[in-house]
């Protein structure tokens, strides 16, 4: 398993096992058999709301034998509606209860994004709570103590832009250890992956195959289909390989690690074997004409009519 080692002296493996999407009674059986099969790098949150199934695999995984605690890395996300100083602390011990751990390998902040502690999903603008009022600096101070506290190896952040990056890395005790974002050949975010190397912040590809299989209701009209694009299909047929290692390959050959979802053992199986990929510079060269700044996750779903979060905003852009 290829793995990054930075400055903290944590070693993330680049390829891990998505959970979001992954059904109550499904991700149970898709992490038992992601374990099995090699993979040491499992991405949780509570709001998908599988964490427990997710830390009864793990569990049994542990006592079975297939994998130490140590040798597995575990992340997992505070919500929009626990940014509170106050409210952090008790949303790790939670997650901690939940996945039936000690402590969890990094611990993210899910978005740059705040809500009232009684709300789950947002549905009008008296849910949010502005960020002047609650700065994510009050947040992170919170982190860095869940780290003195034992209570999770590093901290991070997730759907960060740079200019958030700065500020947090300016205020900060403690570095954010990665930035989790959506990251793919149609949003290929170079800019924000050259200032992560150079400050030393790992970058996570989440959706890094297009999350063709989110639901129609967070969907856009249209939207282009990556594992059909003609480039990377014919990069496929020309390395027999499938059009998603030529995704995966792609991402994990810029530096930055990649937690696709599936359920599927085929499919999950292929996804781990692109470790022994390797890309071409004509395939890197051809990928790198794609970006279309196009995002699958475009967040308007935060930029609800009067709410303090725009799609200006949010991205910074």
């Amino acid at each position: 398993m290829k793995t990054e080692m930075l400055d903290a002296g944590s070693s993330i493996p680049l390829i891990g096992l998505g959970t979001w999407l992954a059904a109550p009674g499904e991700v149970y059986t898709a992490t038992k058999t992601a374990i099995e099969m090699g993979y040491r790098h499992i991405d949780c949150a509570p709001v998908y709301s599988n964490e427990s199934e997710i830390g009864d695999a793990l569990t049994d995984s542990i006592k079975k034998g297939l994998v130490t605690r140590e040798e597995i890395w575990i992340t997992s996300k505070l919500w929009n509606n626990s940014h509170a100083p106050e409210h952090v602390i008790p949303a790790i011990k939670q997650t901690l209860k939940d996945l039936k751990l000690d402590y969890i390998d990094l611990f993210l902040i899910h978005w740059p994004i705040v809500q009232r502690k009684e709300v789950i999903i947002p549905k009008t603008a008296e849910d949010f709570i502005p960020l002047d009022h609650l700065p994510i600096s009050e947040t992170w101070q919170q982190l860095e103590r869940v780290v003195e506290l034992g209570l999770c190896r590093n901290i991070g952040v997730s759907n960060f832009s740079i200019k958030k990056l700065k500020e947090l890395i300016n205020s900060a005790q403690v570095k954010p250890f990665a930035n989790q974002v959506e990251l793919h050949p149609y949003l290929q975010q170079n800019n924000l992956l050259t200032f992560c190397k150079r400050n030393d912040v790992h970058l996570t590809a989440y959706s890094p195959l297009g999350s063709f299989g989110r639901p129609g209701i967070i969907k856009q009209p249209n939207e282009p289909i990556l594992l059909k694009d003609p480039v990377i299909v014919s990069i496929a047929n020309r390395m027999n390989i499938s059009v998603a290692q030529v995704v995966l390959a792609w991402a994990l050959q810029r530096g930055t690690s990649v937690i696709p979802k599936s359920i599927n053992p085929l499919r999950m199986q292929e996804n781990l074997s692109v470790n022994e990929v390797l890309l071409d510079k004509e395939a890197i060269l051809q990928i790198s004409s794609l970006d279309k700044h196009y995002r699958y996750s475009s967040g308007s779903f935060w930029a609800i009519e009067g709410s303090p979060y725009t799609m200006k905003n949010i991205w910074d852009e």
